[in-house]
């Protein structure tokens, strides 16, 4: 009879730039993962079937719902949480975090961290959306607390910001 340790494999991952290496049972839940063996819980539980993209991460710099995920598809993968977005600038926040705060487009905040990393998602590949563009990267996440102007207007601003910095 195998042991419960036996059953665990091992992944090397790099998460919000840390190289890591971790044993998993494969078939754990990355949500999971990332939540309770990490202890990363900006990442949000929200309907556990890949509906409403509170629990949005980056692998490999694309938007991926790690509830429908196991934990170890992220071998040899680079992860970024909410956790891993950093400021540089005097409030510590990343001007996308500042552009939310700004635009007012932080109420209740659940859906606030995986709404920040399809920003960032959509501003590599596009550093100057269409408001259609911003509403469309957002679109996957749901949100109940506003009807989406005001993150649109975040979005927008935050590819402002970016454009900024870059000059």
């Amino acid at each position: 009879m195998s042991g419960k340790g036996e059953d665990k494999v091992s992944i090397n991952f790099t998460i919000n730039g840390e190289r890591k290496e971790k044993e998993v049972n494969p078939e754990r839940n990355l949500l999971d993962f990332i939540r309770e063996d990490l202890r990363l819980l900006g990442t949000k539980f929200g309907c556990g079937e890949g509906i409403c993209g509170t629990c949005t991460i980056l692998m490999d710099g694309n938007p991926v719902k790690s509830c429908q995920l196991d934990a170890s598809i992220i071998d040899e993968k680079e992860i970024v949480t909410i956790e891993g977005i950093s400021g540089n600038g005097k409030s510590g926040l990343h001007p996308i975090q500042e552009a939310f705060i700004e635009a007012g487009a932080v109420q209740c905040g659940y859906c606030t961290p995986a709404m920040i990393l399809r920003t960032k998602w959509l501003l590599k590949k596009n550093p100057d959306p269409s408001r259609e563009e911003a509403r469309q990267a957002i679109s996957p996440v749901l949100c109940r607390c506003t009807g989406y102007q005001k993150i649109v207007d975040a979005v927008i601003l935050s590819a402002e910001k970016m454009r900024g910095e870059e000059a």
